[in-house]
């Protein structure tokens, strides 16, 4: 294997059906021309005021035929870095040169995003409440519109999360396993590590299949924080994605991704005892079995107790709070295919974010 994908080999200079125009498209009773955007409000309850909630679409429908694909943030309120990386993507994008069409949903989860939740107010998680239910509860009722005005239009869906509060997740692509297309979408899409892991029920991306609709879900960064390196990397990951589609042209300067991680097994190791951790290692880092991770010690620094790595592997998370609880997760290792190189590989991956170009500029695509 080498230590590049080539994106652009067999990609066309134009998009698919260039001489054709396509139909208009529908969502939520609304009709949007072909090259055209808009922005659509599907009402969903009201909040406890009293004033409507809706779920919030910026439509761009492309000038050419094409798929239709979807891009999600916030389905957990307080992980909002995939709505930065919309912001920057609606930015970048111009409807009347794509082909095909893109569904923008910066803050599915309005509600906990407002309150700063991972949850709903009736403390229900969205991603456990698929495939909803009309008459059902709040996170049932919008998981239901979801299902029924944005998933079902689409084939491939692009789901963006951050770790849980007080801790950072490493960039990385989670797919289904054994599913060859979505691997293949997975490593083009240049995050730093792909994972493959079960899919758990109620969840967007099982409900998702169910509907014959392939997802691929980012996890990067904190909760209720930005970093410009998950940003990039989910902007050049949708980019790659939709030249991959040929909804856009490619980028002459970004058709080299480097290989990333590539795992089917995580573990985390827990905080031996309570007191205050002081991590060794880092997410991206590479560590050997039996390695020295880190270690927790009491208040006065007495009784330090270390904890070391269960499985060679690459960090891809790792907590960020130092006081713990005995139990607590602090480090998540993935079990990678290719160990050897793979903390090289993960540098240049985010060398090659954080100096691209592309991503400097709102560049029209």
């Amino acid at each position: 294997m080498t230590d590049s994908l080539n994106t652009a080999d067999g990609a066309l200079p134009a998009a698919p059906n260039s001489g054709a125009r396509a139909q208009p498209f529908t969502i939520a009773g609304t009709v949007i021309d072909p090259g055209a955007s808009a922005t659509i409000a599907i009402p969903v309850s009201n909040t406890a005021t009293g004033l409507p909630a809706s779920l919030y679409v910026r439509v761009l429908h492309g000038a050419r035929p094409g798929p239709c694909i979807f891009v999600s943030a916030a389905i957990h309120g307080d992980e909002i870095i995939g709505t930065a990386v919309i912001q920057r993507l609606l930015a970048k994008l111009d409807a009347a040169s794509m082909a095909g069409t893109v569904l923008f949903l910066p803050v599915v989860n309005i509600f906990g995003f407002q309150a700063h939740s991972r949850y709903l107010p009736d403390r229900r998680d969205l991603n456990r409440s698929f495939p909803g239910s009309a008459r059902g509860s709040l996170a049932a009722q919008l998981a239901a519109k979801f299902l029924k005005e944005v998933i079902c239009h689409c084939t491939l869906g692009i789901d963006i999360h951050s770790a849980a509060v007080h801790r950072y997740n490493l960039p990385q692509i989670r797919i289904a396993p054994d599913n060859e297309n979505l691997r293949e979408l997975a490593m083009l899409f240049g995050a730093h590590a792909v994972i493959e892991s079960p899919l758990r029920p109620g969840s967007l991306r099982d409900i998702a299949r169910g509907e014959g609709v392939d997802m691929l879900l980012m996890e990067a960064g904190e909760a209720l924080r930005f970093d410009e390196l998950s940003v990039r990397c989910g902007v050049n990951g949708v980019l790659n994605v939709m030249a991959h589609l040929k909804m856009i042209q490619p980028h002459p300067e970004a058709t080299q991704v480097t290989i990333p991680a590539r795992s089917r097994r995580a573990i985390w190791v827990r905080a031996p005892r309570g007191g205050l951790c002081m991590l060794q290692q880092k997410s991206g880092d590479a560590v050997k079995k039996g390695e020295v991770i880190g270690r927790v010690a009491g208040i006065f620094g007495d009784d330090a107790q270390e904890f070391r790595a269960p499985i060679d592997g690459i960090i891809i998370g790792h907590a960020v709070l130092p006081v713990v609880n005995q139990g607590d997760a602090l480090v998540h290792i993935a079990e990678v295919m290719r160990f050897g190189d793979v903390e090289e590989r993960v540098d240049q991956i985010t060398e090659a974010l954080l100096n691209d170009r592309l991503l400097d500029e709102d560049e029209l695509i």
